[in-house]
This record gives C-alpha cells, structure tokens and sequence, in this order.
C-alpha cells in the first residue's frame, strides 16, 4: 500500500486499480504555470480555483502530480488511459484533493474554530472547498 504524506501536500488516489501517490512538487507547479499560460502561483491559484476544468485539464493536473509523487513516467496520455471509479468523478475528486492538499485549503478546513483565519495561501479569502463544474453534473 502506498502512504502519502499529508504534511508535505502528497495525496494517495485509486487509478487502474493501484494506490498512486500523487504530489505537485515546485517543478510540478511550474509544468503547471507553463501549461496553463500563467505568471507565478498566485495566478495559476486563481485559474485553479475558477472551477472551470476541461477534462484536458485534469490529465494535465493528475500526469503532474503523479510526476511529482515519483512516477517519472507519467504523462498526460497516460493518464488519459486510465480508469478511476466513478468516472470523471472520480477524477474531478482526485483534482480537488491534490489541489486543496497542495494549497492548503483543506489543512484550513479542518483547523476552522481554533482561531484560524480563511485566507488562500495568498493571502485572498479563500472558499472552504474549491468548485469544479462538471458539465451535465449538478
């Protein structure tokens, strides 16, 4: 069984039938920036968290964060190729877990009621949960 540390923004998802630890690392965030056409963090958080996600999109996220959890090999026709349980559900939640692993959203979540403020790490309110709209899903 694969173990993820949480500490360090590490998640461990269910892809064709194995446990994969998927992780995005500083390079990851920058294959990121890349990909996605943005300046710095801040710019590619703000793209993130608008929810508007392609399925393009999450093949990009997933490939970089199972690159930045040791699986040098993946790429984003790998993982255009694999299976998740509950379909593109099932991917949308893995997104979301990497990138509120990654962002600390969900550290923030759950420390909530101890004195701890709602900013995005940076600095920005944050939403306690990032929002990805399916199309045709509720």
């Amino acid at each position: 069984m694969v173990a993820a540390n949480g500490q360090r923004g590490e998640i461990v998802a269910i892809l064709d039938g194995e446990s994969r630890r998927l992780c995005l690392t500083l390079g990851s965030l920058a294959e990121l920036e890349t990909a996605f056409g943005v300046d710095g963090l801040s710019e590619l958080a703000a793209r993130l968290s608008e929810g508007r996600l392609s399925a393009s999109d999450f093949m990009t996220i997933i490939a970089a964060g199972l690159r930045g959890g040791g699986d040098s090999d993946a790429d984003e026709e790998a993982v255009a190729a694999m299976r998740c349980e509950n379909g593109i559900a099932g991917f949308a939640r893995i997104v979301v877990r990497l990138l509120m692993a990654t962002f600390g959203h969900e550290t923030q979540t759950q420390s909530r009621g101890e004195g701890h403020d709602e900013t995005g790490p940076f600095g920005e309110a944050s939403a306690p949960h990032p929002t990805i709209t399916i199309p045709g899903k509720p």
